[in-house]
């Protein structure tokens, strides 16, 4: 605790990596501001009101999911409502395309910088596309009360109120994809990282609101759980904080050595290495795919009443969401692992540079090794985001807690929070050993002093 502060404190010492850290915490201040300022036309008394005597309690919807993202933006419907989610949804599409399409997978390898920023502009483009046909969605279900348990949401619809919702909602993500971007490039850590970790952690209070409410005997809910539910919970928060680290962290080092070359009076090569093979090499991708396939007939369900009954058994809580919901973490998991990581192309890399696996063959033989491994070391990973993701579930059955406070235990917004601290923390301390000051780590302080 002590090696920590004083690490923070070191970070203030440092002006270049002080005005970063500024200039990040300002522009957070400003993303938060435009998550209170609602868009025109709506009656954000009872949208709030829905919000939190269904969807936060329950959890069942798409809806819900997404306002874990924007730091409740959504459940006020304010111009960030639709919060960074269009940017990552076409960031994923982005990479699946560059792997799908041979000319974006030549401009991503071998373009270099100029294909990096037509690779990033695309995003952007799609990013605009997808915050337009979400927006005019969201304006569509608004104005039907009956999705809102007859509560009146906008108060004069039409389409007047959805160019104005488009328009809002639209702009709102585009300034929002503008503000991660300015931190990545001129703050600390990864901007749009950032900004889904800053808005999951803004419904803390709501969460503590919520529990405390279950525990006083004077609310309306007269102390639904017993007094040492917290206790419980807080020693499953540090466990299960513990084995995200280690998971998040956990790697497989496949050693490297490359031969010498001699190319005039120069020597190359003749060094060894490893390529580390993580554990959770998809990170949190494979749960916002199934939560997004999983919760859709649920969402659907509400617009055709056929499908009404189905949809209720893909609900948190039934037995068949949970396996189905597993399945689909673990698939997406391998899905992603194997769109992301070309073993075939680290292979050849390998031995265009002379390096080699000892007791592997270069080129094919190294590929089907990286790939074997690379499969056996996903599983464990893959079933551990799983039982994550329906952790959150398991304490709601258990301890009788509403979503909004199981959600903290696991799922989605735990893993984002953790691994996000863990990058801007190795991203600060290499700017602390760069100046050979102390870092978070004592490995830290003992390369400071060489």
């Amino acid at each position: 605790m002590l090696r920590t502060l004083k690490a923070l404190v070191n970070s203030f010492k440092i002006p270049d990596l002080r005005q970063r850290i500024l200039f990040t915490l300002a522009l957070i201040c400003v993303y938060r501001l435009g998550c209170f300022i609602p868009i025109p036309g709506i009656n954000s008394e009872a949208l709030s009101q829905f919000f939190a005597n269904v969807t936060s309690k329950q959890g069942g919807t798409l809806f819900d999911i997404m306002d874990l993202f924007t730091g409740r933006a959504l459940s006020q419907m304010t111009v960030f409502a639709l919060g960074i989610m269009p940017y990552i949804s076409s960031s994923i599409i982005m990479q699946l395309l560059t792997v799908v399409i041979p000319s974006l997978e030549k401009l991503a390898k071998e373009g270099g910088d100029y294909g990096r920023k037509k690779i990033t502009q695309y995003t952007r483009y799609g990013t605009v596309f997808l915050a337009i046909f979400q927006s005019f969605i969201i304006s569509v279900y608004l104005e039907n009360p009956q999705h809102f348990m007859g509560l009146p949401i906008v108060e004069q619809g039409g389409w007047p109120f959805r160019l104005i919702t488009i328009i809002t909602l639209t702009s709102g993500t585009a300034f929002i994809m503008w503000l991660g971007e300015q931190i990545t490039e001129r703050g600390i850590g990864n901007g749009m990282s950032i900004l889904i970790t800053v808005g999951i952690i803004s419904r803390l209070p709501t969460a503590m609101h919520f529990l405390i409410q279950l525990l006083s005997p004077f609310s309306p809910e007269k102390r639904t759980i017993e007094p040492y539910t917290p206790v419980i919970m807080f020693v499953l928060l540090i466990l299960v904080i513990i084995f995200v680290v280690l998971i998040t962290e956990g790697q497989r080092r496949i050693p490297v050595e490359y031969a010498k070359r001699i190319v005039g009076r120069k020597i190359y090569g003749g060094h060894s290495t490893y390529i580390p093979l993580r554990v959770n090499h998809a990170g949190v991708i494979p749960i916002i795919f199934a939560q997004s396939i999983i919760l859709f007939p649920a969402t659907i369900g509400q617009f055709i009443p056929q499908l009404q009954r189905f949809a209720e058994t893909l609900m948190r809580g039934h037995l068949l969401y949970t396996i189905v919901y597993t399945l689909l973490i673990i698939f997406f998991a391998y899905f992603y692992t194997a769109v992301t990581f070309n073993t075939q192309d680290v292979a050849e890399n390998m031995k265009k540079y002379g390096g080699f696996i000892p007791g592997i063959r270069a080129g094919r033989p190294t590929a089907d090794y990286l790939d074997y491994v690379m499969t056996h070391i996903t599983l464990p990973g893959a079933i551990f985001l799983a039982v994550i993701a329906v952790f959150p579930d398991l304490i709601m059955a258990w301890l009788k807690v509403p979503y909004i406070v199981a959600s903290f235990f696991g799922g989605t917004g735990l893993l984002i929070i953790v691994g996000v601290m863990l990058d801007t923390m190795r991203q600060i301390e290499s700017h602390l050993l760069l100046r050979h000051y102390e870092g978070f780590m004592k490995k830290g302080h003992l390369r400071g002093r060489r």
